[in-house]
This record gives structure tokens, C-alpha cells and sequence, in this order.
């Protein structure tokens, strides 16, 4: 009987464990980058997993230098929404130059 009430209670310890939500994980710190007119912006503290349109940029003309100061690993691509084959994996610490073109980021 003691083991059918045991493997009972850890049942539902292990399914109240799973329904707990989790904080959602951010890149803590500045990725920053050059606009197509040249003028520098970033984004800080950014949410992990979510794609992130970059404020002054195109896909005809795409932001360039980026420059990885945050706690995570940054993905940048030259088109909008995350999207084609052509990218580059940052790790923190990471500046790029001019030649690095980018319109969007995710962070990992």
C-alpha cells in the first residue's frame, strides 16, 4: 500500500512541476547595429526565441556593423521575420562590420 501512495504523490508532484509556467529567458544586455542612413540603434534586453524586425532597415536596404553585447547568442539575417539562408551566428562579445548586413535578429 505504502508504494502505491508513493508513486501517487510523486506523480502529482512531477505534474504540478510541469504546469508551472517558466519565466520566458531574454538576452540581458545591448545588441547594437547601424541603420541603412548610418545612424546607430539597438535593442536591449531582448526576448529569447522571438524574431525582431530591426527598426531602420530593409531588406533593399539592410542596417549593417552589428555588435553583440548581450548575454546571448545573436542570429542575424538581411531579410525581415528571421527568414532565408543567408545568415550569422554571434556569439556574446561579437562585433561585425560593414559588410555584415542585417534586417532582423533572434537571440538564443
Amino acid at each position: 500500500m505504502r508504494l502505491h501512495q508513493t508513486l501517487g504523490a510523486t506523480a502529482g508532484a512531477l505534474l504540478l512541476a510541469l504546469a508551472v509556467p517558466t519565466s520566458a529567458h531574454a538576452a540581458t544586455g545591448d545588441f547594437l547595429y547601424k541603420t541603412s542612413t548610418g545612424q546607430e540603434a539597438g535593442v536591449a534586453d531582448a526576448e529569447s526565441g522571438v524574431c525582431i524586425n530591426l527598426p531602420g532597415t530593409t531588406t533593399q536596404e539592410p542596417g549593417h556593423s552589428p555588435q553583440n553585447f548581450t548575454t546571448s547568442t545573436a542570429t542575424v539575417f538581411p531579410e525581415p521575420d528571421c527568414e532565408g539562408d543567408a545568415y550569422v551566428v554571434m556569439k556574446p562579445g561579437t562585433k561585425l562590420g560593414e559588410t555584415t548586413k542585417l534586417s532582423s535578429v533572434v537571440f538564443s
